[in-house]
């Protein structure tokens, strides 16, 4: 089982310098962004530059945060970074509606077949309303993630628990369509550390692994949160040692029942440790 990316880290478009070293920060995932960190004026630049940096392919993967879909900003993004060698995926934000991502999946399918990985970023009330719809329309979707900023804003929200409906109802959706767990969104304060932490501690709870970031000190926080604990990769290695004794649903030694989904949730987890 492949371990899949706890780390994703922006980087503004139209600053290479930040975006080279982001390249060598430790992320699992860069993320080159064309959107949000890029003033408007600067949005032609921003989009050259990337196509300049990703014209070789990258030793792990960059994905491309594009502007708004359907607007002239995003069309011109898709158009100049899609088929580019270093691209392996795109981040579509302020989706909400499947055929958004249809007609994306359909525009960037390389010529030989195949498709490049989306990611939709659901930042609205009608977003997270047709959550499952937009998860489970294309193939080339490969995640959906909340956008929290915007939606905080488009609910009216204040605290940080009147986004928690959302934030499970994205993650349901994603596990219904057979998606990863999503990744959380930034935490935008990046001198609290201990707030990141506290907040990674709680999107565990909820169902996410991972999650987006926007400086690197930020990475290692976010790593050692959704990394399992030295009692939870033991905990693994028992029940699976158990279930390959005897594959039947059976009792650990403690009393408590497992069966072919607690397995699965044990190896996903040792999946997860032997990042390190």
């Amino acid at each position: 089982m492949t371990a899949p990316p706890l780390t994703w880290l922006y980087a503004p478009g139209d600053r290479p310098q930040v975006v080279a070293k982001a390249l060598t920060a430790g992320a699992d995932v860069v993320v080159v962004d064309l959107e949000d960190a890029v003033a408007p004026d600067r949005k032609d630049y921003a989009r050259a530059a990337t196509a300049e940096l990703l014209t070789e392919p990258q030793p792990f993967p960059v994905h491309v945060r594009v502007n708004a879909l359907g607007t002239p900003g995003a069309d011109a993004d898709l158009k100049a970074v899609a088929a580019l060698p270093g691209v392996r995926g795109l981040r579509l934000p302020k989706v909400t509606s499947p055929e958004q991502i249809v007609r994306v999946a359909e525009d960037t399918a390389p010529a030989d077949g195949g498709a490049l990985p989306l990611y939709a970023l659901l930042e609205s009330a009608l977003g997270i309303e047709r959550a499952h719809a937009i998860a489970s329309c294309h193939a080339a979707l490969r995640g959906i993630a909340l956008g929290e900023a915007d939606l905080r804003a488009d609910l009216g929200v204040r605290e940080d628990a009147g986004l928690d409906w959302s934030r499970s109802r994205v993650v349901v959706a994603a596990r219904a369509a057979g998606l990863p767990p999503p990744s959380q969104s930034v935490h935008p304060d990046i001198g609290d550390l201990e707030g990141l932490a506290a907040s990674c501690a709680h999107g565990r709870t909820l169902g996410f692994l991972g999650r987006a970031a926007i400086h690197p000190r930020q990475l290692p926080v976010i790593e050692r949160a959704y990394l399992p604990t030295q009692r939870e990769i033991e905990e693994a290695e028992m029940i699976i040692k158990a279930a390959t004794a005897d594959p039947g649903a059976q009792a650990l030694p403690d009393g408590r029942f497992i069966d072919a989904a607690v397995v699965s949730a044990a190896h996903r987890t040792l999946s997860l440790a032997r990042r390190t």
